[in-house]
C-alpha cells in the first residue's frame, strides 16, 4: 500500500489505518506540546487533517510537528519478519508462493512490487521538483529581475540563493535517471548510478542551505510592505502555480536533500543483493547520508548562534569582540581552577570551550573575566606530582601553553574522569575547526548580526537576566541555559 496525496492520508488514518512516516531532520522544541525528534526517526501520523502541523506518536510521546519535517513512507504495509526472512529461503515453487500471499499486482512477487513503488516516487517526485525549481527560476526570479526599482541584485542572492544552479542540476540528474528508468518494469531500472556519478555535484545544496535562515530573514522583511506581498502573489498567479507561499517554494531544495537518504534506505530494503543496481545503491546511499548529515550538521550550528548570542547577553562587563565573530558551536563547559604565570594564583573559573576559543567567567557570578585562542594553543596532559614549569605538586591537571611559549596556564579539574572529559573536548574542538575548515563552514555577517539583534530584543529594558547551566553532580556542565 502506498499513501500519495493528502486526502488518501486522512482517509487512512481516519479508517484506523497505521501511516508511517520518517523525518527529515531534527525537530528540536521545548514545547511540551510538541514532539521533539532526530533525522531518520520513524513517526506514527495520528492526525494530519491540518496541512501544515501533524499529531505523531514515538514510543510512549505524542505531540504535534511540522509536517514539513518528514516524508510518508511509500511502502504502509510492510512485510512481516517472517515473511522477509521466507524470501531468502529455497523457492518450493511459484504456486505456493501465491498461496502465501506473496504476490501483489499483476504477477509481481511482494518484494519487486515494493521497489517499483519506491523507484516510481523517486521519478514522480524528481519530475514534480523540477517544476518547482522551473517555477521559481521563471516565475519569481525573472520576474524580479525585471523590478530593479524593487530589488537589488544582492538581496535577489540573499533570497534565492544558488537556486539557478541547482536547477540546472538537476535537469541533468534527471536526464539520467529518465535514461535508467525502465518503464514498462520499474523494479528493473538500475538508478544507483546515477547518485553515485553526481554525488559531488550534491554538494551544491550546502551553499543553499547554509543561506536559507538568509533568505528567511530578508523575505520576512520584505513581506512587511504590501507592495512586495501583491508583487510575489501575482508572480505566483501568473506562473499558475500551486496555493504555496515563496518561502514554502524556498524550503523545497532544503527537504529535497534530506529526502534522498530516505528513498534511497527504502530502495535498499527492496533491492535484492543479487540485483544489479544493489551495490550501487548501497553506496549512493551511504553518499547521499554523508552529503544530508553535513547538512544536518550545519542547520543545527546555525540554529545554535541564537543561544550563543543570548548567552553573550547574558554576561556582566563582557569585553573584546562577540563570540560569533570567531565562533559557532559551544563544544564543552564546566569548572575548573586556573593558574597562570608569572603570579601562579589559583582562581576558581567557570570555562566555556567554542570552537577557535575558550571563554573564562567568575564562578560564583557570570562576570567575564577573559579569553583564550585556542588557534595558538596547545594542550598538554600533565602527570600527577611536580610540575616543573610552577614548581608545584599538581593532581588532575593540564596545561594550556601558547604556540610562542610567552603564555602558559595550568588547569586543575576536580576528579580524573573530568580531567579527561576536558582532553576529550580540547581534541573534538580542533577536529571541528578542521572539518569547517574543510568543508567551508562559516557564519555570514548577515548571520552574526542578526543573532545579536535577536539577543538584544529578548532583553529591551533593563539588565540582562542572569543565565545558569544545569550541573550534574560530576561538576560537568551542558549548555542549557535557563533564565533565573
Amino acid at each position: 500500500m502506498g499513501v500519495q496525496c493528502g486526502s488518501s492520508r486522512t482517509q487512512l488514518i481516519s479508517d484506523g489505518s497505521v501511516v508511517y512516516a520518517e523525518a527529515l531532520w531534527d525537530h528540536v522544541t521545548m514545547d511540551d506540546q510538541e514532539l521533539g525528534f532526530k533525522a531518520g526517526d520513524v513517526i506514527v501520523v495520528v492526525d494530519a487533517t491540518n496541512k501544515e502541523w501533524w499529531w505523531g506518536r514515538i514510543m510512549d510521546s505524542e505531540g504535534w510537528f511540522p509536517a514539513s519535517f518528514v516524508r510518508l513512507r511509500v511502502n504502509q504495509d510492510e512485510p512481516m519478519d517472517d515473511y522477509l526472512a521466507h524470501l531468502e529461503e529455497p523457492q518450493t515453487g511459484q504456486e505456493d508462493r501465491k498461496c502465501q500471499g506473496l504476490f501483489l499486482g499483476p504477477g509481481l512477487p511482494c518484494k519487486e512490487q515494493m521497489r517499483t513503488n519506491v523507484i516510481n516516487e523517486i521519478m514522480s517526485t524528481e519530475r514534480d521538483y523540477i517544476k518547482h525549481l522551473k517555477d521559481i527560476c521563471e516565475g519569481y526570479i525573472k520576474q524580479c529581475r525585471k523590478r530593479t526599482d524593487m530589488f537589488t541584485e544582492e538581496q535577489l542572492r540573499t533570497i534565492f540563493g544558488n537556486i539557478e544552479e541547482i536547477y540546472r542540476f538537476q535537469r541533468k540528474f534527471l536526464k539520467g535517471l529518465e535514461k535508467k528508468f525502465k518503464k514498462e518494469q520499474p523494479h528493473l531500472s538500475e538508478i544507483g548510478c546515477c547518485f553515485l556519478e553526481h554525488q559531488t555535484d550534491f554538494q551544491i545544496y550546502s551553499e543553499y542551505c547554509n543561506n536559507h535562515p538568509n533568505a528567511c530573514v530578508q523575505l520576512s522583511k520584505l513581506m512587511k510592505v504590501n507592495k512586495y506581498v501583491f508583487f510575489f502573489e501575482a508572480c505566483r498567479l501568473l506562473q499558475k502555480m500551486i496555493d504555496i507561499s515563496l518561502d514554502g517554494f524556498l524550503l523545497t531544495p532544503v527537504q529535497k536533500i534530506c529526502k534522498y537518504p530516505l528513498q534511497l534506505a527504502e530502495l535498499l530494503k527492496y533491492t535484492n543483493p543479487q540485483h544489479r543496481d544493489y551495490k550501487d545503491v548501497e553506496a549512493a546511499l551511504n553518499a547521499m547520508k554523508n552529503v544530508a548529515r553535513l547538512i544536518n550538521e550545519r542547520k543545527r550550528r546555525l540554529e545554535n548562534i541564537d543561544k550563543i548570542a543570548q548567552w553573550q547577553s547574558s554576561i556582566e562587563d563582557w569585553e573584546g569582540e562577540d563570540v560569533l565573530s570567531r565562533s559557532s558551536d559551544l563544544i564543552f563547559s564546566g569548572e575548573m581552577t586556573k593558574l597562570s604565570q608569572p603570579q601562579a594564583k589559583s582562581q576558581q573559573r567557570m570555562f566555556f570551550l567554542f570552537d577557535h576559543q575558550m571563554d573564562l567567567l567568575r564562578r560564583d557570578m557570570l562576570y567575564y573575566k577573559g579569553r583564550m585562542d585556542m588557534d595558538h594553543m596547545e594542550v598538554i596532559d600533565v602527570e600527577d606530582g611536580k610540575e616543573k614549569d610552577f614548581n608545584i605538586s599538581v593532581k588532575n591537571t593540564l596545561k594550556l601553553r601558547s604556540l610562542g611559549g610567552d603564555e602558559v596556564h595550568l588547569l586543575c579539574a576536580k576528579k580524573p574522569e573530568q580531567k579527561q572529559r576536558w582532553l576529550r573536548a580540547f581534541a573534538d574542538e580542533r577536529r571541528q575547526v578542521q572539518h569547517d575548515r574543510e568543508t567551508g563552514f562559516s557564519l555570514t555577517e548577515v548571520q552574526k548580526k542578526q543573532a545579536m539583534l535577536n539577543a538584544c530584543k529578548s532583553h529591551p529594558a533593563g539588565k540582562p537576566k542572569g543565565f545558569i547551566c544545569s550541573c550534574h553532580n560530576t561538576g560537568e556542565h551542558n549548555f542549557l541555559l535557563s533564565e533565573v
